[in-house]
């Protein structure tokens, strides 16, 4: 006989980044399998507005990543109702410039580091260990095939997503016999407000990133991050590279005289 999915649904789901492009779709993704939903960003009125648009129950929580202390008490304030988070989606991050390496601005790298790295250590490291007390739980970091590929440009941002890559599959090798889960999702182009911030406003920039091809969308993402998450509590998924059709790897560069 065959299975029908979701076999199982988490009842609490915290998302990062939740007014984003990706963030936005997650939230609603979960809220219609009737997840309780903790939307996480730094502008209060646009959380509030996705709260409202979500009929779940929700709880606002507005920081800024960047902000250790901010961080740490808005983690630590959260409701009993919402406290025992089953999937945490670190999905707030993003990329600065596409300078080359010798060019690029030195407080992009270190804000790309503090939003990719820095920032998702502390909220797992936080959330973790209700986890663990449960043994119940998944984390799913929102990675990118940035962190398997380089390409000119790419440079911090590459790095800062093998991080990523690096610290989920170690994170999973530490949980062993804790039951919790942990997948890292790797898209490829997609359009979203992303290339916006990458290119710090400048939409003819962000608009030729996706120009003449077909590129994924948030929902894609959100169809791939819901199904990992409501796999049968058995099954965890490591890692998984999404890319478009009309995107696949390029040869190696060789440079001639």
């Amino acid at each position: 006989m065959s299975k029908s999915y979701p076999e199982y649904i988490p009842e609490v789901v915290l998302i990062t980044g939740a007014t984003g492009g990706f963030g936005e779709a997650f939230c609603h993704r979960f809220a219609a399998l009737g997840c309780k939903i903790i939307v996480h960003g730094r502008n209060k009125e646009k959380v509030d507005k996705l709260c409202v648009s979500l009929d779940v129950p929700t709880y606002p929580l507005i920081f800024d990543i960047c902000d250790k202390q901010a961080t740490l008490e808005a983690l630590n304030a959260i409701p009993n109702d919402f406290k025992d988070v089953d999937v945490l989606i670190n999905n707030a991050g993003g990329a600065l410039g596409l300078d080359k390496v010798h060019e690029a601005n030195l407080d992009d790298w270190e804000n790309m580091i503090e939003m990719n790295n820095t920032s998702l250590i502390r909220i797992t490291r936080t959330l973790l260990p209700n986890k663990v007390e449960r043994k119940k739980g998944h984390i799913i970091n929102i990675g990118s095939i940035a962190g398997n590929w380089p390409y000119p440009g790419g440079n911090v941002y590459n790095a800062v997503k093998a991080f990523v890559k690096m610290f989920s599959l170690s994170i999973r090798a530490d949980l062993t016999g804790t039951n919790v889960r942990v997948t890292n999702i790797e898209p490829g182009i997609a359009e979203t407000p992303f290339s916006v911030a990458r290119f710090k406003g400048d939409t003819e920039k962000a608009a030729a990133v996706y120009a003449d091809t077909t590129p994924l969308t948030a929902d894609d993402i959100a169809e791939t991050v819901t199904w990992a998450a409501t796999l049968p509590e058995h099954v965890n998924v490591n890692t998984m590279e999404v890319m478009p059709t009309k995107q696949t790897f390029s040869p190696l560069h060789v440079e001639r005289d």
